[in-house]
């Protein structure tokens, strides 16, 4: 699955639009890397999401083509979640 897609279905980030212009500005990174809009998400992969003052740093569990909002949260592993200052 596209990762820009599956940061929408597992409801990390509201729209898909808003997750690609977040992935094109360079914002969240792959297993370390920088990630497209189009890089294909593996379960186990790690994802690092800089969001404005926040860090989050997830793990991918499960990848499903649609999930409802309870179940959203068992597609990933909050790993990491702290504030940065500035």
């Amino acid at each position: 699955m596209r990762l820009d897609k599956y940061l929408k279905v597992a409801r990390v980030i509201k729209r898909r639009t808003i997750a690609k212009d977040i992935l094109d500005l360079g914002f969240v990174k792959i297993n370390g890397r920088n990630a497209k809009p189009s890089t294909e998400v593996k379960v186990g992969d790690v994802l690092e999401l800089t969001l404005g003052e926040r860090i989050l740093k997830i793990e991918v569990k499960a990848i499903t083509p649609y999930a409802k909002k309870e179940s959203s949260s068992e597609m990933f592993e909050i790993l990491e979640d702290k504030k940065v200052l500035n």
